[in-house]
């Protein structure tokens, strides 16, 4: 299997750095191109990729080929390649914003298409993956078009009117996390920690307290309950949070991304 990347932009390469770490495929089946020649030539040089001269070397030599480019080039891209694309190929776009019906339009209603929403995490095999299919894309073909991010991410399939709520509570949240992870961080600073030793105490309690929930198939409420005992420290510092807004803040940012990627 050949999977092909059009674009090798921080997403592209997060994907591309997880599948090699997963051994998915090895280095030199994964084909990239991009609009830079010195930025793909010396990535594919580094990591032993197979650099192409142009988008349509790249469709054409791959079994799979990753769209992701950002959304303002999609459609002269797309021109480009569709010569390229036939029904034994799979599109994969990451690009976000535009839909199975856009892709097919832009290409050809009889190929088998995957729209997708990685986020960046995937390049350690922690990411979160939306996928939606067309109805061209089954059996082992979809079964090959989600190993790419089986690889590297937790998928979740969804409508695609869920894709920008999606986007944003897991796309664009892995910088809010940061952001609460830096926060901590900083109040343990204030507290006489250094910055790098308070950030790894946030870091991974982070880390713990998701992996936790995950595992313990419990809400967030029912985890939250079983450390906050009676008259004690950390239901005084929830309650502290929640009367500065920490809850109505997130969903206001959650709305703000919303509403910012739809135009709603």
């Amino acid at each position: 299997m050949k999977i092909g990347f059009i674009g090798v932009g921080a997403m592209a390469q997060a994907i591309i750095q997880g599948l090699l770490k997963a051994k998915l495929v090895p280095a030199e089946n994964v084909l990239i191109h991009s609009a830079h020649q010195r930025h793909y030539e010396d990535y594919a040089n580094e990591y032993g990729l197979t650099a192409k001269d142009t988008n349509l070397a790249v469709t054409e030599a791959s079994d799979l080929i990753v769209l992701a480019v950002v959304p303002s080039v999609a459609k002269k891209v797309l021109a480009e390649i569709r010569s390229g694309l036939s029904d034994n190929k799979v599109l994969i776009s990451i690009v976000s914003g535009i839909s199975l019906e856009r892709l097919a339009e832009l290409t050809d209603y009889n190929l088998p298409i995957l729209r997708s929403l990685p986020n960046i995490n995937s390049e350690f095999g922690q990411g979160m993956t939306a996928v939606v299919a067309n109805e061209n894309l089954t059996g082992e073909q979809k079964d090959q078009a989600l190993s790419v991010f089986e690889a590297t991410s937790e998928i979740s399939e969804l409508a695609e009117d869920l894709f920008p709520a999606f986007s944003a509570i897991s796309g664009s949240a892995v910088a809010y996390i940061d952001f609460f992870i830096d926060a901590l961080s900083r109040a343990g600073v204030k507290y006489g920690l250094s910055k790098a030793a308070a950030t790894k105490i946030a870091a991974q309690t982070t880390f713990g307290s998701a992996d936790a929930l995950m595992k313990s198939g419990q809400t967030p409420a029912e985890m939250i309950d079983k450390v906050c005992s009676p008259g004690g420290d950390t239901i005084a510092g929830i309650l502290a949070m929640e009367n500065a807004g920490f809850l109505s803040s997130v969903v206001k940012g959650i709305d703000a991304t919303i509403k910012k990627s739809t135009g709603k």
